[in-house]
């Protein structure tokens, strides 16, 4: 049950967890039934490390593609067979990690099923922590995408899907100032994957001995807090998909869910999709199956904008 607060709002549940309940309430590998944690996290670099290699076997590639000067400023775009590269649709994948693990390089789940479909995928790399603060990674998802955005300007979609931190870098693209960029990204859809919209809570985590995160700087990249004060744009106005696994932890899934209101509140056109039988990682894990229901949500919503 929440507390109200002298200003009528409800206090968050987490801020009367003790630090080793909200420690294990932002472990998303504690909270697999399918396995232990560690073999849960193993599975999942293997899972995706093998993916990686499969879809660079197979497919026509750019890799480590420049979108900055920064060492880790690097996209891999996987190009389907026979569509123009100037006018085809692109899926990209923010990878996820507590903003300091994982990596482009073990994260091509979802290209075989989208490639086959007409659809490139570029995976964008980005400083993680130590190196990368929150505030460079923000920066860093925004001109990867501008990037995109003139060299391909004819592109038929942008298709932004985040996993984990990388959900949240995703969300954070609602407030980005595209005029200091030049361009404005050509964004049809969000697909939000496990997210974490509220960064307080991890103040008081053991993951944030890396991240060094204030409360200024939490606040500052928390789009939960900041998109009920900023006006809604004109444009992009993309569509979203806040989904969430049915074996998240609580407080994964209350951030899912309160973000989604946030987003309803505020005009945007949203939809929720709770995935049943999946957990923080198989949610992501299964895109490379064509027949799993969320690979189906995300074909259906690229084509319905042709």
């Amino acid at each position: 049950m929440e507390v109200s607060r002298a200003d009528g709002r409800a206090e968050a549940p987490w801020k009367k967890m003790s630090k080793e309940l909200l420690q294990i309430q932002y472990s998303p590998s504690r909270w697999v039934i399918r396995q232990s944690a560690e073999e849960a996290l193993k599975t999942y670099s293997q899972l995706g490390s093998q993916a990686t290699s499969r879809a660079r076997a197979t497919k026509n590639i750019l890799l480590n593609v420049s979108y900055g000067d920064g060492q880790q400023e690097k996209l891999d775009i996987y190009f389907p067979d026979r569509v123009s590269s100037q006018s085809m649709r692109f899926f990209v994948f923010v990878h996820g990690g507590m903003w300091q693990c994982g990596s482009k390089d073990m994260s091509a789940f979802m290209v075989d099923p989208l490639t086959s479909w007409g659809v490139a995928v570029a995976i964008v790399a980005y400083d993680i922590a130590p190196i990368g603060t929150v505030d460079l990674m923000v920066d860093q998802l925004t001109r990867s995408l501008t990037f995109l955005q003139k060299q391909y300007p004819r592109n038929r979609g942008i298709y932004l899907c985040g996993h984990s931190a990388g959900a949240h870098l995703a969300a954070m693209m609602l407030l980005a100032n595209w005029t200091e960029h030049g361009v404005t990204p050509n964004l049809k859809a969000l697909f939000l994957m496990s997210g974490i919209y509220d960064l307080e809570p991890i103040i008081h985590t053991s993951d944030n001995d890396l991240l060094h995160l204030t409360l200024e700087d939490a606040q500052r990249n928390s789009p939960q807090l900041l998109l009920p004060a900023t006006p809604k744009p004109a444009a992009p106005n993309p569509r979203m998909l806040v989904i969430l696994a049915q074996h998240d932890s609580p407080e994964f899934q209350r951030q899912s869910r309160e973000f989604f209101q946030v987003l309803c509140q505020g005009g945007w056109e949203v939809a929720f999709e709770e995935l049943p039988d999946v957990d923080h990682f198989s949610v992501l894990e299964n895109l490379s199956k064509a027949d799993y229901l969320l690979s189906q949500m995300i074909l259906k919503t690229i084509f319905s904008e042709a």
